[in-house]
């Protein structure tokens, strides 16, 4: 009997440590199931970093961190704002949804770190550099023209170029201080860098990012073929100026556009994107095989969604995550999950640790959640998930509106709106830019709980908007289903948006209690 106990025990020791520890549980893809588009990577000995896109929001150029390729967290930001014109600080009628900055190119040189991008709506290139990229300061290099979608490079002899274009790639070479472009050093590097992709030309190869593996150069691009699917060329040289010989090297599910990242035990993968419908354009991994001379993607020309990698711990509180708006110190910075939509107006925010709240205020009128100042937003993550507030609305004037929204051009809202003297409780949501009030209620009370729930499972694209009364013991759904959708003028996937705006008479107040993010739908 003791003999078979320890059998048993052997055995069941055995199995655990065989599923746990020798196969464990092992990643998927996409590795972040939100919108992370345009990414950059680069390996400091054993940790990663990735620079993203997040145009319009502030503060801007997210830098992430990982230490196994699939769990990340947001470390540092570039920059607070990217500059201060009219449009990226929504006054006179001017904004800048879907612009802003646009793909960057972080790279790492002699101990110091870079990240460049660049504005269509400014006309310049931004180059950032620092020694700390998880703590800073920045310095920042800014000159023109706005060099479309560019790769950041440095040569072994110490020159600094830029690629960048569509369909045509070009290349200059940088200042030695990089503050601009050298005279008379630009030439065309690759004159049709789509025809690997054939000649149904949709959206000509874009996106460079360029790489150097045991003396070749590896230009990696975009392309999307008129009736086909986005697809990675990779164009190869033995010399950075060319010439260069170019293949598809990828064409499955959509996935595309990123380059190449080893691991410390030599492993390599792409890291790539696919456009996933009102969540965003999320991050894939594809494990990369050399043939040749050549990276070969995925296994068999497919984009595998299982990876040999560790298992995702999931989004929270790397990604995104709740906040209860505690501090230790009254107007403590924002966690770095937060970016406020356009430029923010520090005046007319505030944190209170002491009570735990965020107070947004106005100074001015505004008919509309787009063109309202100081909304904070957080991304929203698949395949489900769903935030909510603790408002309160004691602090409201007459035509004051504020609440939760799922911002995007077709946004969806709830809120508490003062009209006539009394409160009410409204579910607004807006198709092609026409706003539609679908449900009132009357509401008597200071505060209230709101929530937004969102069903991105296989790109059905729903969310619905709930309200309760009693702290959470029961919610009610206001309005109908909000059809979620991407789309080019905001250029980015819905986020959970904080806010507060004034139709008639400013100077009035919300306070938010918290914002509360889950990945599952539940009540």
């Amino acid at each position: 009997m003791r003999n078979l106990r320890f059998t048993l025990l052997f055995f069941t020791f055995l199995s655990c440590f065989s599923s746990h520890s020798l196969y464990g549980q092992k990643a998927s893809n996409p590795i972040i199931h939100a919108d992370v588009p345009d990414m950059s990577m680069i390996r400091v000995r054993d940790t990663y970093y990735m620079g993203s896109t997040t145009m319009h929001m502030n503060p801007g150029v997210p830098i992430m961190k990982s230490k196994d390729l699939v769990n990340w967290e947001l470390v540092n930001y570039a920059y607070e704002i990217l500059s201060s014109s009219e449009d990226l600080k929504l006054e006179n009628g001017k904004q800048m949804y879907g612009k802003g900055s646009w793909a960057s190119s972080l790279r790492y040189h002699n101990g110091v770190y870079y990240i460049g991008t660049f504005s269509g709506n400014t006309g310049k290139t931004y180059i950032y550099s620092t020694k700390d990229i998880e703590k800073g300061p920045w310095k920042s290099m800014v000159f023109e023209p706005s060099l479309h979608d560019h790769t950041l490079f440095f040569e072994d002899d110490g020159k600094v170029y830029l690629i960048w274009g569509a369909g045509t790639i070009k290349m200059v070479e940088l200042e030695s201080d990089l503050t601009g472009v050298k005279p008379n050093t630009e030439r065309v590097l690759i004159q049709n860098a789509t025809e690997p992709s054939g000649n149904n030309v949709g959206l000509p190869a874009e996106g460079a990012q360029l790489f150097k593996v045991n003396d070749k150069y590896y230009l990696f691009n975009i392309a999307w073929p008129k009736g086909g699917m986005r697809t990675v060329i990779i164009h190869r040289s033995d010399n950075i100026e060319g010439p260069y010989e170019g293949r598809v090297a990828l064409q499955d599910k959509g996935v595309a556009q990123g380059g190449l990242i080893d691991t410390p035990n030599g492993d390599w993968f792409a890291y790539l994107f696919r456009d996933n419908g009102a969540v965003g354009r999320v991050p894939y991994l594809v494990p990369v095989t050399w043939e040749d001379g050549w990276p070969v993607l995925g296994v068999a020309g497919k984009v595998p969604m299982e990876l040999d990698l560790p298992e995702s711990k999931g989004l929270m509180p790397g990604i995104v995550a709740s906040d209860d708006f505690k501090r230790k110190k009254r107007d403590a910075d924002l966690p770095l999950v937060w970016q406020w939509n356009h430029n923010p107006v520090p005046d007319l925010w505030s944190i209170n640790g002491k009570k735990g709240t965020l107070r947004l205020k106005t100074d001015r009128v505004d008919q509309g959640v787009l063109s309202a100042r100081n909304t904070l937003t957080q991304r929203t993550i698949g395949p489900e998930s769903m935030g909510t507030i603790k408002i309160d609305v004691s602090g409201m004037k007459e035509g004051d509106f504020a609440g939760l929204t799922l911002l995007q051009k077709d946004y969806g809202l709830i809120g508490v709106r003062v009209q006539d003297g009394q409160k009410k409780l409204v579910m607004k949501k807006a198709s092609d830019a026409s706003e539609s009030e679908i449900e009132t209620v009357a509401f008597v009370g200071d505060s209230v709980l709101l929530r937004a729930v969102c069903d991105f499972h296989e790109r059905k694209d729903e969310a619905k908007f709930y309200y309760s009364l009693d702290e959470g013991k029961n919610w009610k759904q206001l309005g109908d289903v909000l059809q979620m959708k991407y789309t080019l003028p905001h250029f980015m996937g819905y986020r959970y948006g904080l806010f507060y705006y004034s139709t008639e008479q400013p100077g009035g107040h919300a306070d938010f209690d918290y914002f509360k993010i889950e990945d599952q739908i539940k009540f």
